[in-house]
């Protein structure tokens, strides 16, 4: 291949997309609401055009009016205005694009060109990497995972995003929230009350859900992802690294059927809980719930698998320190707590990757139990300080009828939301169903303490 030809060859891109593109935007502003969500500014390849583009997303965050005059005052402002060149270039823009009525024709050809490019610097670091000799087969490959998932989200795992981006979105959201459109930040977990407390289910949480052993807490969180894989249609993803599929399977029957789970257990079903059993199985085909139930599992590979998933909503981690380290071995002791460390903070990275809350379930040490009043505080978290930094939010559960038979608030439990990024702490009743592995709301009021 001759010198010439390789000096001449330049990244995928359609210069005449761009231009027509930045031409429509400048000449009907109705049109760039609509082109805003689509595109950013390195999509475009010619450093002119990305710098246009940028202006007008700045602008169009700020709601200022958009066409030839007002671009070209604003590149002025910020340093990207050439008195040679850029006017007549504006100009140009709008005279070589008579109707905006093709724009997203354009914007489609930008994207999938800016898609291309991407793929080729993919490509090309892979590639490095492996003539290099940077790392294990292993870790190289689970870098090229986390490099063309990146792309597949649409955004580079590595660029920083000017504020100016992120503007327009954060507006849009809470526009939407103050006029009722949204109900919560977060998707809703199904529990009113829990919702309120914590805003929903947030994208890129680490969610830490404990208590000590027989409290409900698998059951609790098995409730939640069926309530959301049923009010969001959104796939929900579940790694049980105690229960097989099996047992998972049974406990969301009861919980959807409210079916007694010891008759379901064994097969001992009247006609009653025969019909119970069929609406269930209905109910649960319709939801797009993922079982993994690999006990060998690490954070690592609970990532890759979620990041194959399509319309991902909500994962579920049953539980933190059943995880096997990034290399699959034991810990005990310093060295345990160490690994629990590190793999909760490998959970919270996940959670911000995919973009998804992840709650994750936790035990408890046993120092709640040398105490009078046994309510789990944070200082409790089993094997590691670390979990309680590394999660957003963390609620425990705790029933007074665990430790006393002759308590009044049989089958009430308390949800304690201990940590909260996202607002204030405090308790929430739940009832608790034992035979159907189910807990639901308690009516209280706001005015109460709670």
């Amino acid at each position: 291949m001759a010198i010439d030809e390789l000096l001449s060859r330049q990244m995928p891109h359609s210069l005449e997309a761009e231009q027509a593109a930045l031409g429509a935007l400048l000449i009907d502003a109705d049109c760039v609401k609509d082109v805003m969500d689509k595109l950013q500014p390195d999509d475009f390849y010619i450093q002119q055009n990305r710098d246009i583009f940028e202006t007008i997303y700045t602008m169009f965050s700020y709601s200022r009016a958009i066409d030839g005059v007002t671009v070209a005052e604003e590149m002025q402002k910020n340093g990207t205005f050439n008195q040679d060149t850029t006017r007549s270039y504006l100009i140009q823009l709008m005279e070589m694009t008579p109707t905006s009525a093709n724009v997203m024709e354009y914007v489609n050809i930008i994207r999938d060109k800016s898609l291309l490019r991407s793929l080729a610097k993919a490509a090309g670091e892979i590639s490095g990497m492996v003539q290099e000799g940077l790392g294990e087969a292993g870790a190289i490959l689970e870098a090229a995972e986390q490099k063309v998932y990146a792309i597949r989200r649409g955004r580079s795992s590595q660029d920083m995003v000017p504020i100016a981006q992120l503007i327009k979105p954060f507006l849009d959201r809470l526009n939407a929230l103050a006029a009722g459109k949204l109900d919560l930040a977060g998707l809703p977990s199904g529990f009113s009350y829990v919702d309120r407390k914590i805003h929903g289910l947030n994208k890129s949480d680490l969610i830490l859900l404990a208590a000590r052993p027989g409290m409900g807490k698998s059951s609790f969180a098995l409730n939640i992802a069926l309530n959301v894989a049923k009010q969001t249609q959104k796939t929900v993803a579940v790694f049980s690294l105690e229960m097989s599929r099996e047992q998972l399977l049974i406990r969301l029957m009861a919980s959807e059927g409210l079916i007694d789970l010891g008759a379901l257990s064994t097969g001992r079903l009247n006609s009653t809980d025969w019909g119970k059993l069929t609406q269930a199985a209905r109910v649960l085909r319709q939801t797009d719930i993922r079982i993994d139930d690999n006990p060998m599992l690490t954070a690592a590979d609970m990532n890759a698998k979620c990041r194959r998933l399509d319309n991902l909503g909500l994962v579920v981690i049953d539980y933190l320190q059943l995880m096997s380290s990034a290399g699959g071995r034991s810990y005990a002791g310093e060295n345990r707590q160490q690994a629990v460390s590190d793999m909760s903070r490998m959970l919270k990275i996940m959670a911000k990757e995919l973009n998804v809350p992840v709650v994750c379930l936790s035990q408890l040490s046993r120092a709640n139990e040398k105490r009078e009043d046994k309510r789990p505080m944070l200082s409790d978290l089993r094997d590691s300080g670390a979990i309680e930094q590394d999660a957003d939010i963390v609620m425990f559960l705790y029933r007074e009828d665990y430790y006393r038979e002759e308590s009044e608030n049989r089958n009430i439990a308390e949800c304690i939301v201990a940590k909260n990024r996202h607002g204030e702490t405090g308790k929430i009743p739940l009832r608790w169903t034992p035979e159907y592995t189910t807990f639901s709301t308690v009516e209280m009021r706001f005015d109460e303490d709670e």
